[in-house]
């Protein structure tokens, strides 16, 4: 734990990107965002250099704003990236914070038709106009995308699904292994669903009309958007299905397996997905041993068949939770710099 946070001697920029692939989303969610930049020292004073570029993918319940705002006794992003050179650990780079936020509390970072065209809004527009505007190789060999929670799900899935824009990919605690992490909240959900007469939609009004979040809720909320990115259905009332009979909480196997279908731990054994990992960089995975979402079985899991196809990768289980582990960016960020060529 850092007692002072590292002072920030780069900048942050913002621009508006105004997006044709989220235009008209069926969320209604704005199709104008702000994109958030960190600009290092060393970009004004070497003004002939050109820098790799780092993406970041926030959890659920978060957006990427967020972590370039002020943290109690830690370093948010761009202070950490600066500790980190100054350390002599890895080099400068231009972190992007993408907003991907979405009325139903976050983002997986893949297309649905129930939400929007995410995972194509980020190579296809946020990449090419932070490549416009400031001095990065334009190479995705230089690029790097890492997230944790959510946004560490989003990387492993783009990293077998959309390699050819991604030099190295980190994933910190990622969602997979569904049938353990997610089925087994399925009963929670119904009782939060039941006192809303099992409707999803009427829990969505009484939700957005709360002043609180209470943590029921928030899971409840978090189920309906894995839904929305897992098992969209564009003739049902929200343009999505849940994969269970909210009175008994009795799974729907055929609508589970449309869940399943989008688990890292299955999706490997795709040939394309494993084409597209082997052709990466670098691929970081780590989770901590004590998860109490059970994602460290995912990784292993995942861990164990990346090796059984012989798909080099770095793991790390490390003896800690789901919560508060950005120090273990501090391993990841060095290591993603090396392997994308920047030392």
């Amino acid at each position: 734990m850092q007692r002072l946070a590292t002072p920030l001697r780069g900048r942050i920029e913002r621009f508006p990107l105004t997006s044709r692939l989220l235009r008209a989303n069926p969320l209604g969610d704005p199709h104008r965002r702000d994109v958030t930049v960190y600009l290092p020292p060393e970009y004004d004073r070497q003004r002939q250099r050109r820098f790799p570029l780092f993406v970041d993918l926030v959890g659920f319940l978060g957006t990427g704003a967020a972590h370039v705002g002020w943290k109690a006794f830690e370093d948010n992003v761009p202070q950490r990236l600066e500790r980190l050179v100054r350390a002599g650990r890895m080099g400068p780079v231009i972190a992007v914070f993408p907003d991907c936020w979405t009325r139903l509390g976050g983002n997986q970072y893949i297309d649905s038709p129930a939400v929007g065209r995410y995972a194509a809004y980020l190579y296809r527009e946020v990449v090419p106009a932070v490549e416009q505007r400031y001095r990065t190789f334009g190479d995705p060999r230089h690029r790097a995308l890492f997230g944790k929670s959510s946004g560490g799900y989003g990387a492993i899935v783009h990293g077998m699904r959309h390699a050819a824009h991604w030099g190295a990919i980190a994933c910190h605690s990622g969602d997979m292994y569904f049938d353990l992490c997610y089925r087994n909240e399925i009963p929670r959900v119904c009782n939060t669903l039941a006192r809303h007469g099992g409707k999803p939609e009427r829990f969505l009004r009484a939700f957005y009309a709360k002043r609180k979040l209470g943590m029921e809720d928030a899971n409840a909320l978090m189920f309906l958007a894995m839904a929305a990115f897992y098992d969209p259905d564009p003739t049902a009332p929200l343009g999505f299905r849940l994969p269970m009979d909210v009175r008994t909480a009795v799974v729907d196997e055929q609508r589970w397996r449309r869940w399943r279908a989008h688990d890292p731990i299955h999706l490997v054994e795709r040939a394309s997905c494993r084409r597209n990992l082997g052709s990466l960089e670098g691929i970081f995975l780590d989770c901590g041993s004590a998860d109490p979402h059970h994602l460290h079985f995912g990784a292993r899991i995942l861990h164990d068949r990346l090796n059984q196809h012989g798909i080099a990768h770095r793991y790390v289980e490390f003896p800690d939770t789901h919560s508060g582990i950005d120090y273990r960016m501090d391993e990841s960020l060095p290591w993603l710099y090396r392997q994308i060529g920047g030392a």
